[in-house]
């Protein structure tokens, strides 16, 4: 198979593309597949998930597991998820502790990640037509209404972490929607990142009680994100064999849509109560870097936030380049 022996060489980049896809992930407003697709893997990553199947069994019973895990394109999926769980381990708690205390800074630098994304996606789309531009307008449409809606309450409910789980993971693999920000409106966003966290934290202390209560939820989350995965990659990958470049443009309206919900100036018009008891916004609204200062009596920190903008723009294009070399 090419895409093994290709798989096989570039093992350590397909890691890093799985960190990418890691740390965007667990920022609501940033989706790993927008990672994926400027480094070049988005496609081989929905045709070898679609293709898991429980056929996958019969080979490795009637010829061996090497023959099972090349069927699979093992290593290509080995080396995403390590990057992935490996991202989302260990940056958990420093994206935490950046959207408590630093959220401009932080959304200016995805919003850079994003602007970039949106022409590096769009440049792909072979010829723009009506259908196209269309398709453009309709991605855009879905996607800032969905930044509009309201998080719900949060919710520990072992069956809902699993639904959530599964509605997330679709998310997560569509360039421009992000997974965390359909976990937010669905309330489990703080409930993962807590579990995921409290699961380092208990693993450190030992206290192993602590440690299968997160354990549990994390696993019936990590189930419903595979079988969602599953299920949606199949959808996702036949639109792309058949009708790309409407597809294309679809993922580049998500993510011009999924630009409302980046912008890093906000004023909280209601606040909410989580399940910890703590105050969080609820509804806010986009302002001015100019009026921010005036109804928060925050600094806006505009020259710092332009320049992180400028960072995730060129990382950006950095991965890009790096992407297109690896596929050469």
């Amino acid at each position: 198979m090419t895409n093994q022996k290709k798989t096989k060489k570039s093992f350590l980049g397909l890691v890093l593309r799985g960190l990418g896809m890691g740390a965007a992930d667990v920022v609501p407003g940033v989706s790993g597949g927008t990672i994926a697709f400027i480094t070049g893997i988005y496609e081989e990553f929905l045709e070898t998930i679609s293709n898991l199947k429980f056929g996958l069994l019969k080979t490795w019973k009637s010829q061996g597991f090497k023959a099972m895990w090349t069927e699979l394109n093992g290593n290509f999926l080995a080396a995403i998820f390590l990057g992935i769980i490996i991202s989302i381990l260990s940056l958990a708690k420093l994206l935490t502790y950046l959207l408590e205390n630093h959220p401009i800074l932080l959304w200016s630098f995805f919003f850079g990640l994003i602007i970039a994304s949106i022409w590096l996606v769009g440049k792909t789309v072979a010829k723009w037509n009506v259908k196209t531009i269309l398709s453009l307008i309709i991605g855009t449409a879905v996607a800032f209404g969905i930044t509009l809606i309201s998080p719900s309450a949060e919710s520990a409910n072992l069956f809902y972490i699993f639904i959530c789980g599964s509605l997330a993971i679709c998310a997560m693999i569509l360039p421009g929607i992000s997974g965390s920000f359909i976990l937010l409106l669905l309330g489990a966003y703080t409930t993962i990142l807590g579990s995921l966290t409290g699961l380092m934290d208990a693993l450190k202390d030992k206290a192993w009680d602590i440690f299968v209560g997160h354990f549990t939820i994390i696993g019936l989350f990590m189930a419903g994100c595979l079988f969602g995965l599953i299920a949606f990659s199949k959808v996702l990958n036949y639109a792309f064999k058949n009708f790309k470049d409407v597809t294309i443009a679809l993922l580049t309206g998500f993510l011009i849509g999924s630009l409302n919900k980046i912008w890093p100036w906000k004023n909280t018009l209601e606040w909410r109560t989580d399940r910890h008891g703590e105050l969080v916004p609820k509804i806010q609204e986009n302002i001015s870097p100019f009026n921010f200062s005036k109804l928060t009596g925050e600094p806006n920190f505009l020259a710092y936030a332009i320049l992180l903008a400028i960072l995730g723009l060129a990382l950006i294009v950095l991965l890009e380049k790096f992407g297109a070399k690896k596929a050469d």
